[in-house]
């Protein structure tokens, strides 16, 4: 491939990147839904019961397999319905390039399928010519509450549709409205929903972040200026009582009033190729209240926040062979440790959040045998209780395994695992699929660019 030196580039898209710890809170949803990017509280926790406690050496039982087209979005599940965008490309081929935009005439759509049939409901498409670097298809899942669902494309196609018909309610382009030019991976940060308001990463001057009403699509603030808007989805932290949204773009980390876009403040974190990702993580420490964000080109730190929620300041910054850099998988903080995948190495690592110390890295659950940048496998904490002996891991590896794991400071021991799908994407000449899974309705949903699939994980 042409322009090694730009390999990290190919990750922003994902959906990712994904995060955790931020609360995004969507009324009127069951605690075993899955409505949005990352779960009902939008930080990697699946919180139902009677769940498998070990993954069966024949595997799983797979419910349903329905084909799709091409995309990176993970499927929302909300009211019995999965909510899933793809792309039916026709005229151009996708040809992996991370530095080169392929050119393609096709359909962005989004899909509603019945939850325990997988039994298409509805479909709503259009057309949308891609200019964009790995152009499989949208990157943002779809979010959905009080009876709404939102969809971003992969060109800046917002679109509010009815969740039980598919009938468009408002739309906006961010290109036409906003003159908001497309990232060369294309639009990648997951809708959020706070109270009346639909909090997007959109770009231009001035509206890096825009805040719609939810229910009409009007404006009701924009905010941020900068180089570029990357690829980091909108994330809500509090402190001391005070909500934040945190706005990683390009250049600098903003913390904004979720109610009216007000800055409350900013700190520079450039990574490389403006290819911000992962949603920021917050935990508290003896330090106080910490904040954690990192990116390609080995750019992280830890931000002690202000007890009043004003500001922050630097505890460390990530060394070539510290930290752990974040992209395609958000990482999480259980205690006084950090579990994220490195995109540098590929390994899924833990880090003392203190230090930031390495305490152990694996490819294991990321690449398996094989080595590379950018390995990847999204994370999802089980926690059905208090009781810390139930909390597990479950992983979805870029290999297409679902893995059961637990996480230690000390260690990463693996319970099991199944395969679900195969790897249709390609990563710097390795096969990939890199896309979050829904845990819902006691079952995990998985897609890839060809296929979506319901495997059954009840006890």
């Amino acid at each position: 491939m042409r322009h090694q030196h730009l390999r990290p580039l190919a990750f922003a898209f994902v959906v990712a990147v994904l995060a955790l710890c931020a609360v995004a809170p969507i009324p009127a949803v069951r605690g075993d839904d899955w409505p949005q990017w990352m779960g009902p509280q939008r930080d990697g926790v699946w919180r139902e019961s009677g769940i498998v406690q070990a993954i069966p050496a024949a595997g799983l039982p797979v419910k349903w397999r329905v084909p799709v087209k091409g995309g990176y979005s993970g499927p929302a599940v909300a009211d019995g319905r999965v909510y899933l965008a793809d792309y039916d490309h026709g005229d151009g081929e996708v040809a992996n390039s991370p530095n080169d935009r392929t050119q393609l005439a096709g359909r962005e759509r989004l899909l509603c399928l019945d939850a325990a049939t997988g039994t298409l409901l509805w479909k709503h498409e259009y057309d949308c010519p891609y200019a964009i670097s790995y152009a499989s298809g949208p990157r943002c899942t779809p979010t959905v509450a009080d009876g709404k669902v939102y969809m971003l494309g992969a060109e800046g196609n917002l679109l509010c549709l009815d969740a039980k018909t598919g009938a468009v309610v408002w739309s906006k382009d961010f290109k036409i409205d906003y003159a908001a030019p497309t990232p060369i991976w294309g639009f990648c940060g997951h809708p959020l929903v706070d109270g009346n308001r639909l909090v997007c990463l959109v770009g231009g001057a001035g509206s890096v972040a825009v805040a719609f009403d939810k229910e009409t699509g009007k404006e009701l603030w924009r905010a941020v200026s900068a180089s570029e808007q990357g690829y980091c989805p909108p994330t809500l932290i509090e402190t001391a009582g005070v909500r934040q949204l945190m706005i990683w773009d390009a250049d600098k980390l903003n913390s904004l009033d979720p109610a009216t876009g007000k800055l409350f403040w900013s700190e520079p974190l450039k990574p490389a190729y403006g290819m911000s990702i992962m949603a920021p993580q917050v935990a508290d420490t003896k330090q106080g209240r910490v904040l954690y964000a990192s990116g390609i080109g080995r750019v992280g730190a830890l931000f002690a926040l202000a007890p009043d929620g004003t500001g922050a300041k630097v505890l460390w910054r990530g060394e070539p062979k510290t930290a752990v850099y974040c992209a395609n998988s958000t990482p999480f903080i259980a205690g006084n440790t950090l579990y994220g995948c490195d995109c540098e190495t590929g390994f899924l690592t833990a880090v003392d959040l203190a230090t930031g110390a390495r305490l152990w890295e694996t490819g294991q659950p990321t690449m398996g045998d094989r080595r590379g940048k950018h390995g990847t496998a999204f994370l999802v904490r089980h926690e059905p209780s208090k009781n810390a002996g139930d909390r597990r891991t479950w992983l979805f590896s870029e290999t297409g395994d679902l893995i059961l794991a637990r996480l230690t400071l000390q260690a990463y021991e693996e319970l099991g695992r199944s395969h679900l799908l195969d790897p249709t994407n390609e990563c710097f000449g390795r096969e990939v699929v890199w896309s979050h899974p829904a845990f819902a309705n006691r079952c995990v949903f998985a897609r890839n660019d060809r296929e979506i699939v319901c495997v059954s994980l009840a006890e």
